[in-house]
């Protein structure tokens, strides 16, 4: 049977690019959780929050606590048998209600350029 885990950086990286997008310091962010500032650095630091802290994390970010976890079956997937990314990110671009279809087109745009740009990064590091 799959043992099934809080996937710590996944939750983490969700918090920091909210929190960088709304300009806050992460103690402002807890007090906006109404959660411990030595919440956040367990997080920074790979430790699960507790369960009340993680129910209230995933509310404040609006995104469902599935989308947060991960499971043995998920460790033992091959690179290339995970989603591809860019489909990922289309979707949730595409689900946004708070975006104009340009604002979307251009985040597209954007976000297949970082991923060329790192591809390339990544074939010159191989060499």
């Amino acid at each position: 049977m799959a043992r099934t885990r809080i996937d710590v950086p996944a939750l983490y990286g969700a918090l920091d690019g909210a929190r960088r997008s709304r300009g806050l310091s992460w103690r402002q962010l807890a007090a906006e959780v109404g959660c411990s500032p030595s919440t956040m650095t367990r997080l920074a630091n790979g430790h699960r929050p507790d369960v009340d802290a993680f129910v209230a994390l995933t509310r404040w970010l609006k995104m469902p606590a599935e989308q947060f976890t991960t499971d043995d079956t998920d460790e033992e997937r091959a690179p290339d048998e995970q989603p591809d990314l860019l489909a990922e990110v289309s979707a949730l671009l595409r689900a946004r209600k708070d975006l104009g279809d340009d604002e979307k087109a251009h985040l597209q745009d954007v976000f297949e350029a970082a991923m060329r740009l790192n591809t390339a990064q990544r074939a010159a590091r191989d060499r």
